[in-house]
């Protein structure tokens, strides 16, 4: 007998059509723990309420989802210290991934708070700085937004328009930032400006902002048919005076806001999956027990090529995911690679949620099924944090050395 043969197993385990790949043997212990915590506190406190809170377009109770999502570790959850988890990238993944499987709304919120606010607070900030609002964030008894996009610029944020200029040893801080994850409901908020410093005579920095500092104010934007149970905001600074010690001190130009965008576009690469998740096991549910012509629908051909097909995209971008989160890990994973994951995941996702209302039939458009309400979600997820064309571009330039932004 070869040593092949001998190493070959007596049986195979059953096919599951939960994880055809078999991807959660690449789990540990501890990473499979996470992720069935997130998934219980997703589904006894989420799912229940979700489809009210969707219709009537709100998240009340939201400042108490953030102290028990604290709890559980989940704000700031790949940063070490000042309260955070110190989780790896890859259970920080499965995290959003559950998350969003709920909602993206729910994933938002997270993202943004860990993602986006503290890890630039903990990345670019002064160990003052630190201290003062990353213990409270990680809690969720203090809630963060992250300004960058404004109403006139989005995908360029170079041309922002927002302004901080000196007044002594203060900063006076002035302008508009538009579709702002939690911003009426923050108490603090990273918001980035031109200033006149740099070698160009103008100089992007950032500036983690007191919400209750006079001249601020977050309006909250209404009449979304897209992330209904989510806080989305407008940020107006009207002459918001801020000390010298509000400029994040390590970040300097546009490096600084694109790597915290980076880091959120992570999260995005595992949260699609999740509503696609939730999407196709809706639909292989109701395909096993629809029943047309006989018998159910999942038994005709053209239900299980539509099954077949979303199955190998959702699980072909978990384990794109996977692969990412292992590189981020071990410290090699570039931007160019968040986007490939990015660009791919989301857009594979929409297709499923499309795909699945499809089997669904008119069912599909009802909030008794998640279907709808993921594939509306996952059109604001497409745009925010870098759209479609502009992920393409920076896998262009990556794949032919040529700049094609401008």
């Amino acid at each position: 007998m070869s040593s092949t043969e001998s190493a070959k197993p007596s049986k195979l385990p059953p096919f599951d059509a939960a994880d055809p790949l078999g991807i959660d043997d690449l789990l540990g212990p501890d990473d499979l723990a996470i992720r069935d915590t997130v998934r219980t506190w997703a589904t006894d406190r989420v799912l229940p309420h979700i489809a009210e809170w969707y219709e009537k377009g709100e998240l009340p109770g939201i400042r108490e989802l953030a102290r028990e999502l604290g709890a559980l570790g989940a704000l700031g959850m790949s940063l070490d210290g000042y309260g955070c988890a110190g989780a790896s990238a890859v259970q920080y993944g499965l995290a959003c991934l559950e998350l969003e499987a709920a909602d993206s709304g729910i994933r938002s919120l997270v993202s943004v708070q860990g993602s986006l606010a503290m890890y630039a607070i903990h990345r670019f900030g002064s160990e003052e700085q630190k201290q003062r609002w990353l213990p409270g964030m990680a809690a969720g008894e203090i809630i963060g937004c992250f300004g960058l996009t404004e109403p006139d610029h989005g995908s360029d944020p170079a041309g922002m328009r927002t302004y901080a200029k000196r007044d002594g040893e203060d900063w006076i801080l002035t302008g508009r930032k538009m579709w702002i994850t939690n911003g009426s409901v923050a108490g603090v908020a990273v918001v980035w400006a031109q200033t006149d410093e740099g070698d160009d005579g103008r100089g992007i920095r950032g500036f983690v902002v007191p919400t209750d500092a006079p001249g601020f104010s977050a309006p909250e934007i209404h009449h979304k048919w897209s992330l209904r149970a989510s806080v989305t905001s407008e940020l107006v600074m009207d002459e918001v005076r801020l000390p010298a010690d509000a400029v994040l001190p390590d970040a300097k130009g546009l490096r600084g806001p694109l790597s915290c965008l980076s880091h959120a576009r992570y999260g995005i690469v595992w949260g699609s999956m999740g509503a696609a998740r939730a999407s196709f096991e809706s639909a292989l549910d109701y395909a096993r027990s629809r029943e047309q012509f006989g018998r159910p629908i999942g038994g005709f051909q053209l239900t299980q090529a539509k099954l077949a097909d979303m199955a190998l995209e959702l699980h072909k971008g978990i384990l794109l995911a996977h692969h990412l989160g292992r590189r981020m890990d071990a410290g090699g994973l570039r931007p160019e690679q968040v986007s490939f994951g990015k660009l791919n995941n989301v857009r594979e996702a929409i297709e499923i949620c499309r795909t699945s209302r499809t089997i669904l039939g008119a069912n599909g458009i009802s909030l008794e099924y998640p279907v709808m309400r993921h594939a509306t979600n996952l059109e604001s997820v497409l745009t925010y944090e870098g759209t479609v064309e502009m992920h393409q571009l920076v896998l262009g330039k990556a794949l032919t050395g040529l700049d094609a932004f401008r």
